[in-house]
């Protein structure tokens, strides 16, 4: 079993994330669910650097919930940017973030969560993997980013994956 579905939570994900996208529950739509949700793990498993273990569910609950409330509040700043640019507080920069993060997996969430909220930018990791460069659409005090990143993301991705 383990060889057909080597990640039965994405597989899982997948079948539902189709039929939601699709929003239909017909014999074709279930069965193109269903290959997709065995092919796409079975094809992308080499992409994954290490099996995933998630140490605390619960924190993962806390995160995803945070980074939704961030991600509204950024996309409220980024629209009164766009909408009334002369009330631009402060210019945009780079951020040099210490981290303590070694997961591949999950530098790899952090990755995705600082490029989907709306103005900030993965911009570089250094090769040992110890600072983030993070582009920050408007940037008044880089320590107070620095921290917040820290604080609300790399903390609780280091109680769920290490």
């Amino acid at each position: 079993m383990k060889r057909l579905l080597p990640s039965p939570l994405l597989s899982v994900c997948l079948f539902v994330l189709w039929l939601l996208l699709s929003r239909s529950v017909s014999a074709g739509h279930l069965i193109l669910a269903a290959v997709l949700a065995v092919l796409v793990p079975l094809l992308t498993g080499g992409l994954r650097p290490l099996a995933v273990r998630i140490r605390r569910p619960g924190t993962v609950l806390r995160l995803g919930l945070r980074v939704m409330a961030d991600t509204i509040e950024s996309n409220l700043a980024v629209v009164r940017f766009l909408v009334f640019p002369s009330r631009r507080r402060h210019p945009s920069g780079f951020v040099h973030i210490p981290l303590e993060l070694r997961d591949p997996n999950a530098l790899a969430v952090l990755a995705m969560i600082v490029c989907i909220t709306p103005g900030t930018a993965w911009a570089e990791i250094s090769l040992d993997r110890s600072i983030l460069l993070l582009h920050v659409l408007e940037m008044d005090d880089p320590q107070a980013i620095a921290a917040r990143v820290k604080e609300r993301y790399e903390r609780p991705l280091m109680e769920i994956f290490e």
